[in-house]
């Protein structure tokens, strides 16, 4: 969470914590990033992906992941500048039940 000089939360980011079997590691599912309207582009979002890394390397995790659509433009551009990789070569499928 990040908070604003009044203790409010004004982002937060969701983690997961999954195991890569390739790796034989434990791997962070990033599943959330939201930061509040108000405080966006004041470095919020770069300040918790960095406090995500540090708990990767507490909890000796081999990193995180991610997915995003292409059409984020601006979630896109975040991941590429905090040092994410973009893998290109891996089809990702869902199957969703219809309710």
């Amino acid at each position: 969470m990040a908070e604003n000089e009044e203790s409010k939360i004004v982002g937060f980011i969701q983690l997961y914590p999954i195991f890569s079997s390739t790796r034989m590691q434990k791997l962070w599912l990033l599943n959330d990033l939201f930061v509040n309207e108000n405080y966006r582009e004041k470095g919020v979002s770069v300040l918790l992906i960095n406090e995500s890394k540090k708990l990767c390397k507490q909890t000796e995790a081999c990193g995180l992941i991610l997915e995003t659509a292409k059409t984020n433009e601006i979630g896109n551009h975040l991941y590429h500048k905090t040092g994410f990789t973009l893998d290109i070569e891996h089809n990702y499928y869902s199957w969703d039940i219809d309710l």
